[in-house]
């Protein structure tokens, strides 16, 4: 039971933080004259890696959970995949401004 409870909760977590920011994320690209429909996936794997770094490095251990292969990142994984979102996330308006 705690582990479908624990699925629920990260399918949660992820419909509704990354819908949050996937809108917020698509609203800063439309203001920025991103073309959403060429670029927007890339907004989109940013805030999934994110959301998947942030979960395995704490949420994990606040949920109903308790076996095992609870443990966070390396520090190194955590922060490659956080540069490798600030990047996905920056690239759109670039690329928009310069292929256009």
């Amino acid at each position: 039971m705690k582990v479908l409870l624990e699925l629920i909760r990260i399918v949660f977590l992820f419909v509704f933080i990354g819908g949050i920011l996937s809108a917020f994320i698509n609203y800063v690209y439309s203001k920025l004259g991103t073309n959403i429909d060429t670029y927007g996936w890339m907004g989109l794997i940013a805030i999934l890696i994110l959301l998947f770094v942030l979960y395995r490095n704490k949420y994990q251990f606040s949920g109903w959970y308790t076996g095992k292969g609870r443990e966070k990142l390396p520090t190194k994984v955590s922060k490659g995949l956080i540069s490798i979102s600030i990047l996905l996330m920056l690239l759109p308006p670039i690329l928009s401004f310069f292929l256009s």
